[in-house]
């Protein structure tokens, strides 16, 4: 008992989280070359698209494991063991839980809304790897979408796909489900709304 709480305390909060969803890991799987942990939905999108290789560190991924990723139960029981924060609320929940509790969050929802972009958009295989571009700097490669307050005084938004704007965040959030919901993007999409007094959309390229 003792042995498994210590091997639980080595771990930090970013291990339980998929560096492709940026989400709670949800039935996480583990590649076996260069043990990098996913949700098993997000690696076997990431599979389709990209074909052999680790979509975070492009390390070879076997036949087998390409159709069969192999689940990392290990970690499966440490989320089962530790809390983290939620990440609107700050309340302490299991890690195996904490996907439910965003359903169920009133703040969570009021942030990010009910519908969540990340988890629709497919990945192409310039977002995993290779890319045809030259290489540009960080600054270039970050754009930050701002938001803009209409004349009624509520913030709007742009859309980073077709640059539509004047968007509520629900409202952005349900028109990219709606029109960009199977487009093949080359970007991994990370939708965060930053809490520190000015909200922004980050995406990175």
């Amino acid at each position: 008992m003792a042995e498994d709480l210590s091997a639980a305390t080595s771990y930090t909060e970013d291990d339980f989280y998929c560096p492709v969803c940026q989400e709670v890991l949800k039935t996480p799987v583990r590649t076996a070359a260069c043990q990098h942990v996913f949700c098993r939905k997000c690696f076997l999108t990431a599979m389709r698209e990209s074909g052999i290789h680790c979509p975070l560190c492009r390390g070879t991924v076997t036949r087998r494991e390409r159709a069969c990723p192999e689940r990392a139960l290990d970690l499966e029981n440490v989320m089962r063991k530790l809390s983290g924060s939620c990440r609107c609320c700050a309340k302490q929940i299991k890690f195996y839980r904490m996907r439910h509790h965003y359903k169920s969050c009133k703040k969570y929802q009021d942030e990010y809304g009910v519908s969540a972009i990340i988890p629709n958009f497919q990945i192409s295989q310039d977002s995993v790897g290779s890319s045809n571009r030259s290489e540009t700097s960080t600054s270039d490669n970050v754009e930050t979408y701002q938001e803009n307050t209409s004349s009624s005084g509520h913030p709007t938004f742009k859309c980073p796909l077709c640059q539509e704007s004047n968007f509520t965040r629900q409202r952005l959030l349900d028109h990219c489900n709606s029109n960009h919901l199977f487009q093949i993007v080359p970007v991994n999409l990370v939708y965060e709304f930053i809490q520190q007094g000015r909200k922004e959309i980050i995406l990175t390229f």
